[in-house]
């Protein structure tokens, strides 16, 4: 079947299923003796969902900070396949992947983030896994595959949870086991670019206290688009995923919790669409934007990351209870990045990511009728590691250099602890007071080995490039940070349907030493003809990073328990920004890049976030039938307010946040009726719209910007009156919009006005390599796609 003559079935099968939901809210209007309807919702807050963002169980309402959780059911009906598309609903959050790839994560909240993924550079949003944190952005697209719910917090939350979430946390939150029945589900997916997933989840008790569950998943669809160099598809998937999981209660008052994930990513390396012609060989845009002309792949894209984690939980009294996390991971990632998207070796960039971390948290919570609480303390240690070329030119630059590579070693080690406590006082059921604070010591190794190729790639990714001269950086630095981050709250009830709050927090992230530096380009700050040691520490050294955030919000249930709404307005003081950047340069008469990161930057963040559910009157939908509206609307200015560039002169007026789009909204209208015309199961229709503003891709104004653009998506979902049995349509990005995530630009830019600049001869001037490089990355085209769920 071609992709054509899918889309025409799947088209006629969602106006066959919309004309019937029509007739099925009808036939409802009337019906004497309706069925009850369970309200599907796909987005938005309710109020009354669990979560445990002060790391116990509490009533999304009650909780004194911007969160939005999104259940495990919201997702299935919605047909949300990974993490990234959790973005789309919920305010001032930006989450893809990063640029070449399919799995490793760029995350931004409230104006804060980092998209370059090298070691030594970290996000500032904390991902969370089962209360594990994901150190590392490779292989931190999860995909949805047993997840009981995920919850998106926005603001610092260094308090309760530690280093790099300065900008707020994401946490991935799998399902339990059912203590008392066997279960098992079938989920099975089929959509146009031939996509075929498979997941299969099972759970059963061995005794009373021991119970063991697991799922697998095979994931994985055709090329959006065509690499027309070696006939690979461009934008593919082939995933195979697994997570096994046991829990028991040994003795009473005691529960431990094991887990195991595995993931391995054989998809074809992600190569990006220009947007110029080849500047020496001449080479025409491309007409369909997902295709490409790169001609680098080795190594084979692979990646592979599994992880193990243990927690216990142990009740030492009506009032205490002691929790340990402990937990170990590992990724490997190999690569090919092709920056200019041509067959030419020219700006190519092979890699390899080796990632691993043993974390260990101690918690002691203490719960009472007035002060709910806990103390803790948390250790890592992690190795980030990555091997990359950038291969310049094979015919020669300057000349009789053949193959000139410029190839980075990057080997960096954190080892962090921390001490914490949060705790809240009821001083009566209306007014409750939170206070916090953590303090953090992060230590930061850094081994950086720069040097000169002719010949190819490096022997480490499979080339045969021999070294010229002497090595550009051979840096062995260490540093160590400390920081105290507090946070208070206090919050006002008026009554049991509303919270307003008020609070204040710290986030801090650790700086660390620039993994792309070239001690060769050192400043010769004494004058003396020889950059000494303290001179390269202070040149590859940037410091950590600080906001101070207010916030006041409002979160309440109103007209009769159908409205549930959150509103928030937030001001944050970012200083000290990271900003990582390279640009090429001639280092010796050889042609490369200089990897230049700075603490550039102050900035101010001021906003607001309104988002809720709205459960409309039963007479619209028709006896027996729902009617629910779940919206998002999110609003950030977020300005500059100092950058200093690499040669000292104040740019502020020309520089923006990048992966900030000011205004970010979302809107779902789900229908759930009962099927009475063939008096089985109930149907859920649910359209959404989503839109964001301008997103800038680097702190320049850049060709790269992505103009505002909105996402048409529709579920239409059947369910079985058991809930054993489910049938779903899903259609994502019907309209088709084009819009760049991301990309790489090697040429000269005009600061004020993004263009590009030219030369005499009005060819635009590369700033690396030479045919230039301005080259972009796009979200997801339409797809269509069903899914049937089977539960046993």
């Amino acid at each position: 079947m071609t992709r054509s003559d899918t889309t025409r079935l799947v088209v006629k099968l969602g106006v066959a299923l919309g004309a019937l939901a029509v007739a099925q809210a009808a036939a409802a209007q009337d019906s004497e003796t309706p069925a009850a309807a369970a309200p599907q919702v796909t987005a938005g807050t309710d109020g009354d969902i669990v979560v445990t963002a002060r790391r116990r169980e509490e009533t999304l309402r009650n909780v004194p900070i911007a969160i939005s959780a999104i259940s495990g059911a919201q997702l299935a009906a919605s047909g949300i396949q990974d993490i990234v598309a959790v973005a789309q609903s919920v305010p001032n959050l930006s989450l893809k992947a990063s640029r070449g790839t399919n799995s490793t994560l760029t995350a931004f909240i409230r104006g804060v983030g980092q998209q370059d993924p090298v070691a030594g550079f970290e996000s500032g949003v904390g991902l969370y896994l089962d209360d594990v944190y994901l150190n590392r952005p490779q292989a931190a697209v999860l995909d949805v595959i047993d997840v009981a719910r995920i919850e998106v917090l926005r603001g610092p939350q260094g308090t309760l949870y530690g280093r790099n979430t300065i900008g707020g946390a994401v946490k991935y939150i799998t399902k339990r086991i059912n203590p008392k029945d066997t279960e098992v589900s079938l989920r099975a997916t089929y959509g146009n670019y031939n996509e075929a997933d498979g997941v299969v989840t099972a759970s059963t008790p061995i005794t009373d206290n021991f119970r063991v569950g697991g799922s697998v998943a095979r994931l994985s669809h055709d090329g959006f688009g065509r690499n027309l160099t070696n006939g690979l598809g461009n934008y593919n998937k082939d995933v195979y995923a697994a997570r096994v999981s046991a829990e028991l209660e040994p003795v009473p008052d005691l529960s431990l919790r094991f887990s195991s994930d595995y993931v391995k990513d054989n998809s074809n390396p992600r190569n990006g669409y220009r947007l110029i012609p080849g500047l020496q060989s001449g080479a025409p845009i491309l007409a369909n934007v997902y295709d490409t002309r790169a001609g680098l792949n080795s190594p084979k894209q692979s990646i592979e990351a599994y992880g193990f984690s243990g927690i216990a939980e142990l009740k030492l009294s009506a009032a205490f209870t002691l929790k340990s996390i402990t937990a170990y991971r590992r990724d490997k990632t190999s690569t090919s990045i092709d920056f200019d998207s041509l067959p030419a070796q020219d700006v190519d960039v092979p890699a390899i990511y080796k990632n691993k971390q043993f974390s260990q948290e101690g918690q002691l919570l203490y719960s009472s009728d007035r002060l709910n609480g806990l103390v803790g303390v948390y250790y890592l240690d992690a190795t980030a590691f990555n091997i990359f070329d950038v291969i310049l030119d094979t015919t020669g630059r300057p000349i009789g250099l053949p193959g000139l590579t410029a190839s980075t070693l990057g080997n960096v080690g954190t080892k962090t602890w921390s001490v914490f406590g949060d705790f809240t006082f009821d001083f009566t059921d209306r007014l409750s007071f939170s206070a916090g604070g953590r303090y953090t010591n992060d230590k930061r190794t850094a081994r950086i080995f720069r040097r000169n190729l002719i010949g190819g790639a490096s022997p480490d990714l499979g080339g045969a490039g021999i070294q010229l001269g002497a090595p550009t950086s051979d840096f062995n630095g260490t540093a160590t940070f400390k920081q105290f981050t507090p946070r208070a709250s206090v919050s006002f009830k008026p009554t049991s349907d509303h919270n307003i709050y008020a609070s204040y927090s710290q986030g801090f992230k650790g700086g660390g030493f620039d993994p792309r530096g070239l001690t060769t380009a050192a400043p010769d700050t004494n004058a003396n003809g020889v950059r000494d040691p303290q001179e390269i520490y202070n040149f590859l050294l940037f410091k950590p990073e600080k906001v101070d955030s207010y916030e006041l919000g409002w979160k309440a249930k109103v007209l009769d328990n159908r409205v549930n709404f959150s509103l928030a307005g937030f001001y944050a003081n970012y200083t000290d920004v990271q900003i990582p950047s390279s640009v090429g340069a001639l280092v010796g008469g050889v042609q490369t890049f200089v990897g230049i990161t700075t603490n550039a930057g102050k900035a101010e963040f001021k906003g607001a976030e309104f988002e809720g559910l709205a459960k409309l009157a039963p007479e619209i939908a028709g006896a027996g039938s729902n009617l629910n509206f779940a919206w998002s609307l999110g609003y950030i200015d977020a300005k500059y307010k100092s950058f200093i560039n690499t040669v000292g002169v104040q740019v502020a007026q020309f520089r923006q946040v990048q992966n900030t789009p000011k205004w970010t909204a979302s809107g779902t209208l789900t229908l759930s009726t009962p099927l009475t015309l063939i008096g089985a199961g109930q149907l859920d229709i649910s359209p959404s719209l989503s839109y964001r503003s301008r997103v800038g891709q680097f702190e320049t104004i850049s060709p790269l910007d992505q103009p505002g653009y909105t996402l048409l998506d529709t579920s239409i979902v059947w369910r079985s009156d058991s809930d054993r049995w489910s049938v779903g349509l899903h259609g994502k990005n019907l309209t088709d919009v084009h819009y760049r995530t991301g990309g790489y630009q090697f040429l000269a830019i005009n600061p004020t006005t993004g263009a590009v600049l030219s030369s005499a001869a009005g060819n635009p001037i590369p700033t690396l390599g030479k045919e230039g490089v301005l080259t972009a990355f796009y979200g997801n085209p339409r797809q269509f796609y069903v899914t049937v769920g089977l539960k046993f």
